[in-house]
């Protein structure tokens, strides 16, 4: 049998390999979103040439979410664990840093074994009082959506997480700190199933802290119950988004007995994702997630 030249096999493997990266899309409402009611301008990328870079290379900046959406991304079936992640991009409520917080993250947690699904929540934000609410809103629908689809996308219903960073790190803190006290009103059967995440992961998340004081806002002590998942925490010293929103909400959960990791560093600032930087040991924090992932079970 003839061989194939190799550019034409590099050509084909690379090709497959990218159709088996192509995601599921799915709508996370069935119509509007809850409280929706007037129109912005068309969804799109806001990054402009002038940016700040990120570990050398750009990111999308994903702004006028309307139609909150999550992306499915399933790894190789010899390495799939059967758990599954949903993923919170940051960008303060006002756009979605979608690729450096958002699919690179899946495509680490593909290579754990772990279904990454990255949730397009809505941006910006829609109440100027409470910034989170329409994320959240979006999140939980996800949680439920992801959990009633769990037998049709092989996907373990016990084992579904939430990762999310800085403003995205608010909103699966919170998430996982509302369990099932939903902020919207069920709207069908998918409502039926738990919002709840088994397990949180909050990479330089804000919005815990009061401002300008060192203390948790009191709406999210009164949000801190047993009940609440394990939580893993990642966060510099020197970040921008005060070290104190992570330490402060990681105490109040050791009060009540929820199991927390939390790994703080000296240097590293705010919005790396988990873009390697030399010298900075904060963007290899995947590493000891991994490890605290398989410590409680959560992965083989």
């Amino acid at each position: 049998m003839k061989r194939l030249p190799r550019l034409l096999l590099l050509a084909i493997t690379c090709c497959s390999t990218a159709l088996a990266a192509e995601p599921i899309t799915v709508n996370v409402w069935p119509s509007k979103p809850p409280g929706e009611t007037k129109e912005l301008p068309p969804e799109a990328d806001q990054t402009k040439p002038e940016d700040k870079l990120i570990a050398g290379r750009r990111i999308i900046k994903l702004g006028n979410v309307s139609t909150p959406q999550i992306a499915i991304y399933r790894p190789a079936p010899d390495k799939d664990t059967g758990a599954s992640v949903v993923i919170c991009p940051g960008g303060g409520h006002h756009i979605l840093a979608y690729d450096l917080e958002g699919t690179e993250v899946a495509t680490w947690l593909n290579e754990t074994g772990v279904t990454g699904i990255v949730l397009k929540y809505r941006v910006p934000f829609r109440n100027p009082d409470q910034r989170w609410h329409a994320a959240v809103q979006d999140a939980q629908r996800a949680m439920s959506l992801v959990r009633s689809k769990a037998a049709e996308w092989k996907l373990d219903p016990k084992r579904i997480g939430l990762l999310g960073f800085s403003a995205g790190g608010q909103v699966a803190g919170l998430t996982a700190l509302l369990g099932n006290d939903r902020q919207y009103e069920p709207i069908d059967e998918t409502d039926k199933t738990s919002c709840r995440p088994d397990f949180a992961v909050l990479i330089y998340p804000g919005g815990f802290e009061e401002k300008g004081q060192p203390r948790l806002r009191d709406d999210v002590v009164a949000k801190v119950t047993k009940d609440a998942p394990p939580m893993f925490f990642v966060h510099a010293f020197d970040d921008g988004v005060t070290a104190l929103n992570t330490l402060l909400l990681a105490a109040e959960l050791k009060k009540v007995g929820v199991s927390t990791e939390v790994h703080t560093y000296a240097t590293g600032g705010h919005g790396y994702g988990l873009r390697h930087v030399d010298g900075q040991p904060v963007t290899d924090w995947p590493q000891p997630c991994t490890a605290w992932m398989k410590t409680l079970r959560l992965i083989k």
